[in-house]
Parts: structure tokens; sequence; C-alpha cells
């Protein structure tokens, strides 16, 4: 560990030397991470996270998720609150159902080991980007975007499978005690999402630059591994160099970059789940399974076209 964070403090240190000497250069890289955030998360997130903790706070998710009690409780180990928030994140996309997910622990609703496990299948995109913006625009195929969702969320539902027995180890199981004095308002619920949504688009825009400092690296790679590495670090630019490619492999390297989310959208999320203390590879190794699980679908759904 003292030597991962030797290395990084050096990278840092490069990374402020190289925007200190090119600053034109990674002013733009900048400018594009917070375009992609304006344009591709900020009108889509900010309503779905103003409006679940809305839910949550009126004190009704129990009634909204009775229909899947069992079905989740048996397949998964959590209770009927899974349901809902799985739906919301697939509709919503990143990183709404690690902030639900948090919140419902925040507020009693679920333990730390129901948390552990919902992260598993509840850490998703949605529709609009990956139907919209990855099908559609990048892809030009409307038809491979709809492969590319029916993929991500079977894989996440598969993938809650493998992570249905896992316990919170060394943490307290039990869930926590509330102390509200009195409900959230309205404007603070818009203040803790505005809060959650700003910090999404700084982490964006920060890899954006550091993707353009790791560039040379990268220009060395074979052409079908440059996506990949560069989706591994942040997911949209990754798909967006991936529509390059020939339509079949740029599927199947969205489909992994989309269900793993990247280096950018893991740190989203955990910014989200900070409260329940996960272990940050324990996360991303549920993010890497996913991802696996969605590219070997995609593989097999997209021969059809």
């Amino acid at each position: 560990m003292k030597k991962f964070n030797l290395y990084l403090t050096l990278f840092l240190f490069l990374l402020i030397c190289l925007i200190a000497t090119s600053p034109q250069k990674y002013i733009q890289a900048g400018l594009d991470g917070i375009s992609a955030w304006a344009f591709n998360v900020l009108p889509c997130v900010l309503p779905f996270m103003i409006i679940s903790r809305l839910i949550i706070e009126l004190g009704e998710v129990e009634k909204l998720t009775k229909p899947f009690s069992k079905p989740f409780k048996v397949l998964y180990g959590t209770n009927s609150s899974a349901g809902y928030v799985f739906l919301m994140s697939i509709l919503a996309g990143y990183p709404v159902g690690s902030k639900m997910t948090s919140e419902l622990y925040e507020s009693g609703k679920i333990n730390l080991s129901e948390a552990y496990r919902m992260s598993s299948f509840c850490s998703n995109s949605g529709p609009m980007f990956i139907i919209g913006t990855v099908g559609c625009l990048l892809l030009k195929s409307p038809a491979m975007g709809a492969i590319l969702f029916v993929s991500h969320v079977l894989s996440a539902l598969i993938n809650g499978l493998f992570y249905r027995k896992i316990n919170a180890k060394n943490q307290p199981e039990q869930q926590i005690n509330i102390t509200k004095s009195q409900p959230a308002t309205f404007g603070d619920v818009v203040l803790i999402a505005v809060q959650g949504i700003l910090s999404v688009g700084a982490i964006i825009c920060l890899f954006f630059i550091i993707i353009e400092a790791l560039s040379p690296l990268f220009s060395i790679l074979p052409e079908l591994l440059i996506p990949l590495f560069e989706g591994i670090v942040e997911l949209t630019r990754g798909c967006i160099d991936a529509s390059n490619l020939s339509l079949y492999p740029a599927a199947i390297i969205c489909s992994f970059l989309i269900s793993f989310g990247g280096i950018s959208t893991i740190l989203q999320s955990k910014a989200m789940l900070k409260k329940l203390r996960m272990p940050t590879w324990l996360f991303s190794v549920q993010k890497l399974s996913q991802g696996i699980i969605s590219a070997g679908l995609t593989a097999v759904l997209a021969l059809a076209i």
C-alpha cells in the first residue's frame, strides 16, 4: 500500500506538471469532460436523484416494493426495497442505484450485508445512455443499442446471484439508529442531490484530464485495446473511441465498459456508498464480473444482427 501511495503521488505530481506546461491542452480536456457530464449525465440523473430521495423521505418505499419482496429475498437475500432500487438504477443510470442503496441503509431500512449484496446488481447505467448515446449516436445502430441494454440488465441480475451470500465482515450487522429531529424539506433534498451530482461532474472532468495525460501510453497499444483501456479509466471516453471500430467488436467493448463502469464511475458510486464503508476492491470485483457477463451476453446476442 505504501508503494502504491508513492506511485500515485508521483503520478499526480507529474499530472500537475503536465497541466502547468500545457494548460490549453488540459483545459480543453477538462471542458470535454464537463460537456460529457452536462449533456449525458446531468439531465437524466439529477431528476431521479431528487425524486428517489423524496420517495424515501415520504416513507412509502415498503408499499411500492411489496410485489418484489419474495423474489428478491429468495434470489438475492435482500428485502423488498432491492426491487425498487434495481428498477430505479436501470431507469436513471449511474450513480443513482448506489445513492439509493446508501440512503436506505442510512434510513435503517436495510442492514449492511443487504447493502453489500444490493451493490452487486443495483449499480447500473440507464437506457438513455445505453440505447440513445451509445446505440443510436455512437454505434449508429438502435438494434445494437437494444442488445446492449438487454445484456446490461441481464448481467446485473445474474451478477447479483454470485454475491447473494456475502456478509459485511467486521462491520456492525444491525440497522443503524436514526436520529432525525425532523423530516428533510424539499430544499434539503434538492441540495443533497445537487451536491452529489456536482461531485460526479468533478470526477468525470478529472478523469478526462487523466486520459489526456495517459494518451501517449494508450497510443502504443493495438487499435482494439485503446478504447478498452480508455474506458477502464473513463466510461464515456472509451465508448466514444470504440465507436470507430467495426460494429461487432465495438459492441462487445462497449458492453463490458458500460457494465464495468470504469474507474471514474466506480469512484462516483463509491462516493455515494461512503457510509457503507464498503471495500473498494469488493465493489470493483462486483463491477468487473458484471462487465464480463455483459460482454459475453452481447457477443452471443449480437450475432443475430
